[in-house]
């Protein structure tokens, strides 16, 4: 008998499955164990770099002689005693400068102080806003308890310095009747009777007219009052005692 043809379309002879294995297993294969161990030698390149670096800035000493060392420690040290002794001049500096600020503080409020006891004394003249009042007495009826009201009045009002003609009152100031006036201590005042103020002059001339005070006294009993305000004056009388 006559073996039949083959076909022509007959499929492509196989390789052996044993060498398709192997080149299976020979084929290369990404695992996360390999990119693990990946990822670990990269860090690992970057501490060598690190390293290499550090040890390439730390050449200069490591290389320098024990002479030079002995002189960069001597340097250093002395520039630190520099330092420290720079920074007791500061300190002691600082403290100079706070005690003085201390003692020109204290000294600058002991000179208000006397300045406050000097004007309140009358031992000091003074300046400021004010007012004048002028008691004009044509019939001598103004009497020495008169100008005591007057005084206290102005000091019940705010009154920082007065003077009665050219007195300078103080806290002892008294008022005597007297021939041809009135004595305040120890000197005739002969009218008219001024007096300079120094305070807030609103307020004391709303004291001096209220009704029952002073100015109407003064004018029930014959004499004549004005009450001028000052935007500045002086009161020049000053006390010797």
């Amino acid at each position: 008998m006559t073996a039949a043809p083959e076909p022509d379309d007959a499929p492509a002879e196989r390789p052996p499955r044993g060498f398709a294995g192997l080149i299976d297993l020979l084929r290369p294969r990404t695992t996360w164990g390999q990119l693990a161990g990946g990822l670990l030698c990269l860090v690992l390149g970057f501490a060598v770099v690190a390293q290499v670096q550090s040890n390439k800035r730390d050449t200069t000493f490591a290389t320098a002689r024990q002479d030079e060392l002995v002189g960069v420690l001597s340097d250093l040290g002395q520039r630190s005693e520099r330092l420290r002794g720079d920074l007791r001049e500061l300190e002691d500096t600082k403290g100079d400068l706070e005690r003085d600020v201390q003692g020109e503080t204290a000294l600058e409020e002991a000179r208000k102080r006397a300045t406050t006891y000097g004007l309140l004394a009358g031992t000091l003249p003074a300046e400021g806003p004010g007012i004048e009042m002028l008691v004009t007495d044509p019939r001598t009826a103004v009497r020495s308890v008169n100008l005591l009201d007057g005084l206290q009045e102005l000091r019940d009002s705010g009154a920082e310095v007065i003077q009665v003609n050219d007195v300078r009152a103080g806290a002892g100031t008294y008022f005597l009747d007297a021939a041809g006036g009135i004595e305040a201590d120890g000197r005739l005042l002969r009218p008219p009777y001024r007096f300079l103020a120094i305070g807030d002059p609103h307020t004391m001339t709303t004291a001096l007219n209220i009704p029952g005070g002073v100015v109407r006294t003064l004018e029930a009993a014959g004499a004549a009052v004005s009450i001028t305000p000052r935007t500045r004056m002086a009161v020049s009388a000053i006390r010797s005692r």
